[in-house]
């Protein structure tokens, strides 16, 4: 066994574990456990993504907008971001309470989509109604801040659609 988590993770990486690529990933885009290295963390979210993990398509996004480890390309980074908002709102509509809170995010930040506080705000609505304990209490704050900027029209719009998403997909009892 290895001394350095880097070694374990790496190998399993290598294997194709895209879990372990995406963890290898952030390990050199934040120079945790290793040499922060911007080619090496684009490398392994590039791998990730690949394999359909949405998380490393954000974040391989972020890094063809930003050119960090790679030329600067706004079109591929917006692919990628696309990608990853398609695989949420997959995720999302099979009932997944964090696709929901990622697809929330992305409609209040227009990253991938255009922006969009009605649907910003049903997302995370959704992903309230499903989740429990701290994580229901910090996105019960960051949905109701989004309301802030809402006007009563666009609250009484999210809250419809709300209803209707409700109506076509109910919940297990």
């Amino acid at each position: 066994m290895s001394t350095r988590p880097i070694d374990d993770l790496r190998v399993r990486a290598e294997q194709g574990d895209s879990e372990a690529q995406f963890n290898v990933g952030m390990m050199y885009a934040t120079g945790r456990g290793v040499w922060q290295n911007d080619a090496a963390a684009a490398y392994w979210f590039r791998q990730a993504a690949e394999q359909g993990v949405p998380e490393a398509m954000t974040k391989l996004g972020v890094m063809c907008g930003m050119g960090r480890g790679m030329m600067q390309d706004g079109a591929e980074a917006v692919r990628w971001y696309r990608r990853a908002v398609d695989w949420w709102l997959q995720s999302a509509e099979a009932g997944d309470p964090s696709a929901m809170s990622n697809l929330g995010t992305r409609y209040a930040s227009g990253w991938g989509v255009s922006q969009d506080y009605v649907k910003a705000y049903m997302w995370r609505s959704l992903a309230v109604f499903r989740l429990s304990g701290e994580k229901r209490e910090q996105l019960l704050k960051t949905r109701d801040s989004l309301a802030n900027l809402m006007t009563v029209e666009d609250l009484t719009e999210a809250e419809r659609l709300v209803h209707a998403w409700e109506a076509l997909h109910p919940q297990n009892p």
